[in-house]
């Protein structure tokens, strides 16, 4: 298996990402962090680490806030992880407010103040990674290069990247910046497989209501931008929840992953994962799970390949129809 083009940045950086999105308890701006919620984010560090798992994926909207928060609370109390993790946030999200509507906002005055929040949240001098969140349409690109220096340069951010971009919005951005795009963060699962569909249905009509962006995995492949997925275990849809009124394409789906689970003897969040890590892109998966046990479930995926006639299967039945 050849290496994530993460490493080209970060050593030794593990193949599956934690996502943190779950930590905090929940979204309400008004509701505190309480001493339940600190632990519980002892927990899931540790498993993470048990688990293989040393890069940690945040984003400054996660729970209000409050993720990174209870996250930067274990780091105070716990400040040698540090130097055994990385850590990765986004910015450039906006709740609506007494100013306007929700919005995406790539300002250098709003990645400044984002970037100095989390900080303070997390505890941290300094974020390995930062990605711009979701595509601003005003987003000016020689401010944002100019941001991206000054953060660089105060040593707040070491490496830079996005999230929900395609190709040449990638490329775009890249082109005014003296520094390299380490990472592109895109919903990747068994379920959401327009990164799949859009090369199989190239220059086939059938293909029109795909949305995903040609070229995009090909461009990062080439750029050595490591390609993240988020939504990588589809919420337990083919994993242990309840299908029973579900398409009978998924139901099929579902017992297919177990089934793969029995012969490969992994756990089924392993077979699924493994179905995204077999693609040649080399996808780093982002779990989001809070559950110990599913955790370590994941680990799993470290233990197997897909052969080509199982990740077509699992392909050709969680789309429900055959190939073109």
């Amino acid at each position: 298996m050849t290496a994530l083009p993460l490493r080209q940045f970060l050593t030794n950086v593990s193949d599956l990402a934690y996502g943190c999105m779950g930590l905090g308890g929940d979204w309400d701006p008004d509701s505190s962090v309480t001493l339940e919620h600190v632990q519980q984010a002892h927990e899931v560090i540790d498993a993470a680490l048990e688990a293989g798992i040393n890069f940690f994926d945040h984003a400054d909207i996660y729970t209000r806030g409050k993720a990174e928060t209870v996250f930067g609370r274990v780091l105070k109390q716990r400040p040698e992880l540090r130097q055994q993790i990385y850590l990765q946030s986004k910015c450039g999200i906006r709740f609506d407010d007494e100013l306007g509507p929700k919005r995406y906002d790539f300002s250098g005055a709003w990645i400044t103040r984002s970037v100095d929040g989390i900080l303070t949240r997390l505890n941290a001098d300094y974020i390995d990674v930062l990605l711009l969140h979701r595509p601003d349409p005003l987003m000016d690109i020689d401010e944002v290069a100019k941001t991206f220096l000054s953060l660089r340069e105060s040593g707040k951010v070491n490496h830079f990247g996005v999230s929900n971009m395609h190709c040449h919005q990638v490329a775009y951005l890249q082109s005014h910046l003296d520094m390299p795009l380490v990472v592109n963060q895109l919903e990747i699962s068994l379920q959401q497989r327009g990164w799949v569909d859009e090369g199989v249905y190239a220059g086939n009509p059938q293909g029109a209501d795909v949305n995903f962006t040609a070229g995009t995995l090909e461009h990062c492949r080439q750029q050595g931008v490591q390609v993240q997925s988020w939504g990588s275990l589809c919420q337990g849809l083919f994993s242990g929840r309840d299908v029973s009124e579900q398409p009978g394409h998924i139901r099929a789906t579902a017992d297919l992953v177990a089934s793969l689970a029995e012969k490969y003897q992994v756990s089924q969040e392993a077979i699924l994962l493994a179905w995204i890590m077999r693609h040649p892109s080399r996808v780093q998966p982002v779990i989001g799970t809070t559950n110990i046990a599913r955790i370590k479930a994941c680990s799993e995926v470290g233990h197997i390949s897909l052969s080509r006639e199982d990740w077509y299967a699992l392909y050709v039945s969680a789309r429900g129809q055959k190939l073109p």
